[in-house]
């Protein structure tokens, strides 16, 4: 299937960031702002809650990104919708659409055509930062067969405070948060319907996540019962499956055995900070039958703004770039 021509006769597409003045908004605007191969066209401050000018701008342009709450983003694309033809190709940074009919999802690692998928779709649906570390680890597991589709799957995660948005951020910075909690304990986070869905589990997830005392930077892991896993009894035998699965990818890398030992059992979240790089890990432990796989991420990078960059230099056939 080929890819959609561009809108504009010009060199360089035309994209538009409803949203840029938000932690994804900016962070996609300073990854663009380093590539000569797009333009990126900004609406009036003064406008940018018209309804009308907001339109106009998306009839201008290539490709929107939408870096807004979720309401905010059903009611652009619903303006969109109005322009018939004449509409832009979308990527959507809230979870409105993740799990949403006529979407794509945004995670091109996720099986081996998804990347496809992106070039060719018209609406994008950015992933969660969460779900990607998640899925990373889950989907090569359930695809193979090793991870049934009703295993008992728990996540747990650590993110840096500025994946929670402004008033989470405010509250970190000026010192009224502590310096590490867990929250999400209704077991009610919006991230687990993707996870779900896109890991291709049929019992919905535990999901337990936690917030440091540091800007940005990310862990998730998933604990397994060697026992309860198919064709796969060590963590060799896992960190084998992700590798090969992975294998090729500029941006997701699995680290060796050797790579494994020499953290000392140890893993801190922040080393792939301002990168659109995703680290996995395999840690074991035989004798006991327990194994820990561990996804390690930009929550700003790979999590939210890199993933949007590299959703959107595949949908307008712009090739790699980002680090």
């Amino acid at each position: 299937m080929s890819q959609p021509a561009l809108k504009t006769e010009a060199a360089k597409p035309a994209i538009f960031i409803d949203g840029e003045a938000g932690t994804t908004g900016l962070g996609i605007r300073e990854r663009l702002a380093e590539m000569h191969d797009v333009e990126v066209k900004s609406i009036d401050p003064v406008l940018r809650k018209d309804p009308k000018a907001r339109q106009a701008m998306m009839e201008a342009v290539d490709l929107v990104v939408l870096c807004l709450p979720d309401e905010a983003s059903r009611e652009t694309v619903a303006l969109a919708d109005e322009l018939g033809n004449r509409a832009p190709r979308i990527i959507d940074a809230s979870t409105a659409y993740r799990v949403a009919p006529g979407w794509v999802y945004g995670f091109p690692e996720l099986t081996a055509d998804q990347s496809s998928k992106i070039a060719n779709a018209e609406r994008v649906a950015n992933p969660g930062c969460y779900p990607t570390g998640a899925l990373a680890l889950l989907r090569p597991l359930v695809d193979a067969g090793v991870m049934s589709a009703d295993y008992p799957v728990t996540i747990n995660a650590i993110s840096g405070f500025s994946g929670g948005g402004k008033s989470m951020i405010e509250a970190w910075e000026s010192g009224k948060s502590p310096q590490f909690e867990l929250y999400g304990l209704g077991l009610q986070h919006k991230h687990v319907p993707e996870t779900q869905m896109h890991s291709g589990l049929t019992r919905r997830p535990i999901f337990v996540p936690s917030v440091g005392h540091f800007k940005q930077g990310m862990l998730v892991s998933v604990p397994l019962h060697l026992a309860m896993l198919k064709g796969a009894s060590s963590s060799n035998d896992l960190r084998k499956l992700l590798a090969d699965r992975y294998a090729g990818s500029r941006f997701v890398m699995v680290a060796s055995e050797e790579e494994t030992a020499a953290l000392g059992n140890k893993l801190e979240p922040q080393a792939l900070n301002g990168s659109n790089r995703l680290e996995l890990f395999v840690f074991g432990n035989e004798a006991h039958g327990h194994a820990i796989l561990v996804a390690r991420l930009d929550n700003l990078g790979k999590g939210a703004a890199g993933a949007a960059v590299q959703n959107l230099r595949l949908m307008l056939g712009l090739g790699e770039h980002i680090v």
